[in-house]
């Protein structure tokens, strides 16, 4: 999608004053920042060495080491490159060593020394083995040459094989490792180069595959915060956190269980809603085979069809034995009530999520017929030449109308009782539903209004009838973007922020929506060029995202990091 930029006089048009609700908005929010260089990259199967060799080389001259002791330092420290000199810092280069299983004690003797004729002693078997058959590690240790790097490579441990000597925590020599297992094995030692490369990839928490189906083979890295949506470049949109569709600002748990509830919505739980009743003892879906209403369970224990109370196993021409549900009761009906009133709440979350994910898939569609518009209206002898406006308005209501979709999951769990009923009152709950429906609902009316707008044959109108809609369509692309801004402030600070509870977090709003990564290479070349920017430029670089505060957490200080 175009970049959503305009000029400075159409920024922001006071004739329909109703159209922004009464908000107040400053035209200079209508503009964005110059492009700056995206904080994602991606790495692809050919800058993977490339990428994980640039941390390699931080540590290498640092610690004076060698490739190999830097891989395995970084691996053990998850590629946390600040994490390794923090320690570095706090504990020393010996504490630093051990820990990581590092020794780089010059070794006495070479392998090329150690000679047929000469026998060692090996650790291991404690056996007397000719020299030639032995293998000296780092660590000095000694040891025949078995299968033990064979084994632990086809069980996926080849990162980090340790020394085999009792109590030695030092990992071995990964050129030893890849030699001797490369004279038998040429293909296990592939394996094995190719674990030790994608290391950084599974074992960075900064560096994660693309989920893409089928998988484009790329990896995306970020460069400060892990909660957070970006845009692989096969085209895949997903949250960094939980690898998932984009969904913010639900939080991923909020996500994890939506989908779950809608799974468990389907045909098949439907039809053994509508045909089973639950056993009162084990819990277990029982159908009815017969015309008799005293049925039996598997766990033998015998229930009333009719009310699903627990019951005695005899069944005469009058009663089943112990039980009667032919008295009204109100309990029951009240229980009913709850189980059909939970019913329609999530009917009517679930429905107007649907609702807008289907108007955005049809708005997708639109896209090229309103291109279409744009051209013929271009070629027309108006006086109004410039259409971006257009391509500007139906990127902001393709974000808006994601936002707008996903903000009905998080208020099904944000105002229910399934995540926070003992972190609010009733009274609480009440306040902030209110506060935060009235910012959907205004931000439900702007994107109805845009999309109106965006729809609307202008290739056919008048110019005066096209600069009123370019009007329209101005204002409304700012009121809906200030929209979403404030309902993310507010999640952020007013619902989540006040919670106890710090396991929800929420991708920042991006005014020019989910980033798109860059191609790693590309941003390495383009570095060079990062001293030129001019002062205008420094003066706007400030990402345009929701710059909420941190909330606070339950020991008081501001917390975490600001989260798809």
């Amino acid at each position: 999608m175009d970049d959503y930029l305009v000029d400075k006089e159409d920024s922001y048009y006071s004739s329909d004053q109703d159209s922004l609700n009464g908000l107040d908005i400053d035209d200079s929010d209508f503009l964005l920042a110059p492009a700056r260089e995206p904080t994602a990259k991606v790495i692809t199967k050919e800058s993977l060495l490339v990428a994980q060799r640039e941390f390699m080389r931080r540590v290498m001259d640092l610690l004076s080491l060698k490739e190999h002791h830097a891989r395995t330092l970084l691996i053990h420290y998850q590629w946390d490159v600040e994490k390794l000199f923090s320690v570095l810092v706090e504990r020393g280069k010996d504490d630093l060593f051990a820990a990581a299983g590092v020794s780089v004690v010059e070794r006495q003797q070479d392998n090329s020394s150690l000679s047929p004729c000469t026998t060692m002693a090996c650790v291991i078997c404690i056996e007397d083995v000719p020299g030639d058959q032995m293998t000296r590690m780092d660590c000095g240790h000694c040891f025949c040459n078995n299968l033990h790097f064979t084994v632990k490579i086809n069980e996926g441990q080849s990162r980090r094989i340790r020394c085999m000597a009792p109590k030695c925590n030092a990992i071995c020599d990964e050129d030893v490792v890849r030699s001797l297992v490369g004279k038998s094995r040429p293909d296990l030692a592939e394996k094995f180069d190719r674990f030790l490369l994608e290391s950084y990839i599974e074992d960075n928490k900064m560096v994660k595959w693309c989920p893409s189906t089928p998988h484009c083979g790329n990896a995306i890295r970020v460069e400060d915060d892990k909660l957070c949506e970006v845009e692989c470049s096969c085209g895949c949109q997903f949250c960094f956190s939980c690898l998932s569709e984009t969904h913010s600002p639900c939080s991923c748990l909020m996500w994890e269980q939506w989908r779950k509830k809608c799974r468990d919505e389907l045909e098949a739980v439907k039809w053994i809603t509508v045909n089973t009743k639950a056993c009162p003892k084990c819990g277990k879906p029982v159908e009815k085979d017969g015309g008799c209403n005293l049925v039996t369970c598997i766990c033998r224990q015998s229930f009333c069809w009719l009310c699903g109370a627990a019951t005695g196993r005899d069944h005469t021409w009058s009663r089943i034995l112990g039980h009667s549900c032919g008295r009204y009761q109100e309990d029951k009906k009240k229980q009913m009530e709850r189980g059909k009133r939970d019913t329609y709440r999530y009917m009517h979350y679930h429905n107007r999520y649907k609702a807008h994910i289907h108007s955005l898939k049809l708005e997708s569609k639109l896209k090229d017929t309103i291109l279409e518009k744009v051209s013929i209206s271009e070629e027309r002898e108006l006086k109004l030449k410039d259409f971006s406006w257009v391509t500007n308005g139906l990127h902001r209501l393709f974000i808006s109308r994601r936002v707008l979709s996903y903000s009905y999951p998080f208020a099904f769990y944000m105002f229910g009782d399934e995540l926070f009923e003992d972190e609010m009152t009733s009274q609480e709950r009440e306040i902030k539903q209110n506060l935060f429906e009235d910012q959907q609902q205004q931000l439900e009316a702007n994107v109805e209004k845009l999309s109106k707008f965006l729809e609307e044959p202008f290739d056919q109108y008048t110019a005066d009838k096209v600069m009123d809609i370019r009007i329209q369509v101005i204002n409304l692309s700012v009121t809906v973007d200030t929209l979403c801004k404030k309902m993310y402030e507010c999640i952020e600070n007013e619902l989540l922020g006040s919670l106890q509870l710090g396991i929800h977090n929420i991708a920042p709003y991006k005014s020019k929506g989910i980033e798109r990564a860059s191609d790693y290479y590309t941003s390495r070349n383009s570095k060079a060029d990062c001293g030129r920017t001019s002062r205008l430029d420094q003066g706007n670089s400030d990402d345009t995202s929701c710059s909420s505060k941190k909330r606070a957490r339950k020991e008081g200080t501001i917390g975490g990091s600001n989260s798809c």
